[in-house]
This record gives C-alpha cells, structure tokens and sequence, in this order.
C-alpha cells in the first residue's frame, strides 16, 4: 500500500463506498426536495460505474478454472449467508415485503456479489478481444437486454449485462491511464463538469433514477422504442462523470487509505442499520445541516464497519476465514 497506484485506487473506493453509504441513507428523502433529489441522482450517475470500474481495474489475476472456484468461495457463499441474514433480517424488524421465494433474487445491495462474479466469468471470454473490440460489444450488449423484461432482478442479470462496460474497460485500464487523469487541465476541467452536471440536474427536467440503477427494462422505464437510445446518453453520462472524479481523488496515501481494502465489509453491513433506520424512522431531513449530519453518520459507518473489532466478528461470514483472529492470539503470545 505504498506506491502511488495502490494509494490512489484505495483512496478512490474509500470516496465511493463513502457516497454508496451517504446515497442510501438520502434515498428516503429525495421526494422532500429538490435538493436532495439533486444530489442522490448527481451521486448515482457515477458512484456504481466508477467502483465498478475499480473492481475490474483489479480483475487482472483471474486466468483459470481454479481463480473461478475461489471466487465462488469468495463471492457466492458470502452472497448466500447474506441473503438468509437480511431475509431473516427484514422479517425481525418488520420489513414489508421481505420474503422471497428465489434465492437468487438478490436483497437490496447483495446483487453487487452477483454481478461481480458474473462479471469475472464473461471476463474468461472478454479478456482474449482487444479493448476495441470487447467494449463496443459490451455496450451493445447493454443496450439490447433493456427490451427484453425477462431480465431483471433474478441473479442480477440486468445489472450484470448492464454494469458490465465498466468492469471490462476498468480490467483494460492501466496506471498509466490513470496517471494522465491527473494533469492540472484535466483536474480544472473535471471540477467543471461535476458542477455543470450537478445544476443541470437540479434545474433541468426530473430524472428516472430508474435509468441509472440499471434494473428495469425499457418498458417499465416507459422508453419501450427508444430505450436503447436513453441508455447510451446515460452510458455516456456516467463515462465522464466516472473520469472526472476520478481525475480529483488524491494519488498520496494517508490515514484513511487503509480503508480501501476494506470496502466489503462496509457494503455488506451497512444495510443492517440503514434499513433498520429506515423502518423506524430514524432519520428526518429539515434543513440543511440535517443533510450534514447523515454525511457525518455515513462517514462513522464507513470507520466503524471497518474496524479491527467489526471485521475479526464478520469475517468468518465474509471472507470464510478466521486471520484476523489468529493474528490477534499470536501478536498476545
């Protein structure tokens, strides 16, 4: 974690499982005002895309049967003890409509693991085209599963085809790459175009957030022709959105850094007290310091789940490994 490559990456997913945090906590309020509704979907157009992009920045190690089998282990069984414990979950603190009767339809957040194994899979067949060939084909592939609604939520396959452009141009993606984004001419004008981008979104037309989690077919989104269309506008979107925070995040490592590699643990737990807040009203959002106050929650979610102690308690359910705690009874030795 000591060379510029790592720290910037790090420090980028830090920023993004941040925003993932701090949009689900916003999420119930987006109808209060505009404001807020402005900031949730200025988050959305590039939060996933971009720790998607990352995921597959770090998919380059994966070349054979044996890799895919780890994965399993590393994705899959974690995405079944979650589900039984959200669905369990839900049920205790009286969620409504928690039961399912697919395992396989992922709970709220859960479809990450899905997608991401997925992901690695078409990967064993993406990786032998050049990056000029596999991404158009990715993207068209993104564009055509929108009309068919078939594709949806089960085993997260919308997301899947969907989402997939930005893993597949994250693995052809180089330091290299990233080390040009952070030119001064490059960092000036990415601050432009956030700012841009976050006033047309709060003074222009009102925005499906439907479009950009990426879970609906075209019908449902109400564009059963013209779908295709809508969705290379917001591919387009969150390309150069994902870029342009990417050009802002910090390339020196420092205290928080860390954090990066610790990512997984805060997206599988948080929902544990984000839904748990949501069912008991928890949270009310009347003026602007009340947006900062959930900023600052989201920020002590993000510290709290990474923790030693959090992580040596889940990381049987997660990793299927118990290091931390062996770790912990040798350095007492």
């Amino acid at each position: 974690m000591t060379t510029k490559r790592y720290a910037y990456i790090d420090n980028a997913k830090v920023l993004f499982i941040f925003l993932v945090v701090f949009g689900h906590l916003i999420q119930p309020f987006t109808s209060k005002t505009t404001g807020i509704s402005a900031i949730y979907t200025w988050i959305y157009t590039f939060h996933m895309p971009a720790f998607i992009l990352l995921s597959g920045f770090f998919a380059k190690g994966m070349h054979s049967l044996r890799d895919v089998w780890k994965l399993f282990k590393q994705l899959i069984v974690p995405y079944l003890i979650f589900q039984i414990a959200y669905t369990g979950y839900y049920f205790w603190i009286g969620k409504n409509n928690w039961a399912t009767d697919n395992m396989f339809v992922p709970h709220w957040s859960l479809w990450f693991l899905l997608s991401l194994f997925s992901w690695h899979l078409l990967l064993t067949v993406f990786r032998r085209f050049p990056a000029y060939v596999g991404l158009p084909i990715a993207v068209v592939i993104g564009l055509v599963v929108g009309y068919n609604a078939d594709i949806g939520h089960a085993f997260s396959l919308s997301r899947t085809f969907v989402f997939f452009p930005f893993f597949l141009a994250g693995y052809f993606l180089t330091k290299e790459h990233f080390d040009k984004l952070q030119r001064p001419l490059v960092r000036i004008g990415a601050i432009f175009i956030l700012i841009i981008a976050f006033f047309f979104i709060y003074y222009g037309p009102e925005i499906d957030t439907g479009w950009l989690l990426a879970s609906k077919s075209y019908e449902t989104l109400g564009a059963s022709e013209t779908g295709a269309l809508w969705r290379l506008v917001v591919y387009s979107v969150a390309a150069v959105m994902t870029m342009s925070v990417l050009a802002l995040i910090p390339t020196k490592e420092w205290r928080g850094t860390v954090l990066g590699e610790r990512t997984l643990y805060v997206y599988l737990l948080h929902g544990f007290f984000i839904q748990y807040a949501r069912a008991n009203d928890f949270f009310t959002v009347d003026a602007t310091i009340d947006l900062f106050a959930l900023a600052l929650i989201a920020a002590i979610l993000v510290l709290v789940l990474s923790s030693q102690p959090v992580r040596m308690l889940t990381q049987p359910m997660i990793e299927l490994r118990t290091t931390l705690w062996k770790n912990r009874e040798a350095n007492q030795n």
